[in-house]
């Protein structure tokens, strides 16, 4: 195990940190090692799922599509029997 220090923490955070604990009857150290632990192992218990991620985010503007942009036809691809003479 390491030890952390944190220096410049509000005291407005710290107080709320020390009602946290309180609360839930642990003490200042134990519930910032909680909060540590539940939010840096959120992500192994829910693995992301960008295609969810992006509808989740856009899901408020409604449905909508989006302009076909005009396209030119592909150019051929390089000849490289070309570069060899034999």
């Amino acid at each position: 195990m390491i030890d952390i220090t944190i220096q410049n923490f509000y005291y407005d955070l710290k107080n709320r940190l020390q009602r946290r604990a309180e609360y839930y009857g642990r003490s200042l150290e134990e519930e910032a090692k909680e909060i540590l632990r539940a939010v840096l192992t959120e992500n192994i218990l829910k693995p992301l799922n960008l295609a969810l991620a992006i509808e989740r985010r856009f899901a408020d503007f409604g449905d909508f599509e989006l302009p076909t942009i005009a396209r030119e036809p592909l150019r051929e691809p390089p000849n490289f029997e070309d570069l060899h003479d034999n």
